[in-house]
């Protein structure tokens, strides 16, 4: 069997910027282990596989693999399907719907942004929190502690962010994924991701984590639309909106990579 990769650069407009994905077109599932098997082969944060839907509420079915685990969301990799079929593969219409373990992802086109029309998931306080929170994330001082997949952490500024020198090791014993954020100098907030429970230290660019950063900043700010950061070395750069119960994200692609995979 033969399958081809396509990588690419997402919420990136020059290359070895945004988050790298590898996507998979597929006409038919392959078995969830051998994905597997090929995400932690491409060691990348995310490979996302996708086929034709046949039920036709969606266009396409899509899932996502880190190179530990499959998981519920990814919006870069999300990005990086929709570049590769709308700049590679000839899709023509003007919007794409994906049928996702997160329910229908809503994916169109703006000149040069691909926008992605995600849940919004709006974190609540939490009072109780693991007590290493703060040697976990090198003792930066802490504004309030939130949660809805993942926890997010608000520090008090940019350079808390930035600056931030995390302790995976004590990470990965107390919380799976983390986003810390704050509010940026030249943008209205930046962020960071760790995800070291499945298996991703650090996240460039996170899609999934703007589903909780979006309601929460816009609340914070009191305003819906908002341009971002995510401070990873790599760095990625985001436009985005809460719209009631969903959030819109856009951002640029680069192609980097086609190539083969022979099983």
């Amino acid at each position: 069997m033969k399958l081809t990769l396509y990588q690419i650069d997402a919420f990136a407009n020059k290359i070895f910027g945004g988050n790298p994905a590898a996507v998979i077109p597929l006409e038919q599932w392959l078995d969830a282990p051998l994905m597997q098997q090929i995400a932690l082969e491409n060691n990348l944060s995310e490979t996302v596989f996708f086929v034709p839907a046949a039920n036709g509420i969606a266009d396409f079915e899509i899932r996502w693999f880190t190179p530990e685990v499959e998981i519920n969301l990814c919006g870069h990799a999300t990005l990086a399907s929709a570049y590769v079929l709308y700049n590679i593969l000839g899709y023509e219409k003007p919007g794409i719907r994906f049928s996702s373990m997160s329910g229908i992802l809503q994916v169109s086109r703006e000149e040069d942004l691909i926008c992605l029309d995600f849940p919004s998931w709006k974190p609540e306080r939490l009072d109780i929190y693991p007590s290493e929170l703060s040697a976990i994330i090198g003792h930066a001082e802490i504004v309030g502690v939130y949660k809805y997949r993942d926890m997010l952490v608000e520090l008090v500024n940019e350079e808390a962010v930035k600056n931030c020198d995390p302790d995976f090791s004590l990470m990965k014993k107390h919380v799976d994924k983390m986003i810390i954020t704050a509010p940026g100098k030249k943008v209205d907030f930046v962020s960071r991701f760790f995800a070291p429970g499945a298996g991703i230290d650090e996240d460039p660019v996170t899609g999934s984590a703007h589903s909780q950063l979006i309601p929460f900043w816009s609340e914070k700010l009191g305003k819906n639309e908002m341009h971002a950061l995510q401070l990873s070395k790599r760095g990625g750069e985001l436009w985005c909106e809460q719209r009631g119960d969903r959030v819109l994200m856009k951002g640029k692609g680069v192609f980097y990579m086609k190539g083969e995979i022979f099983l």
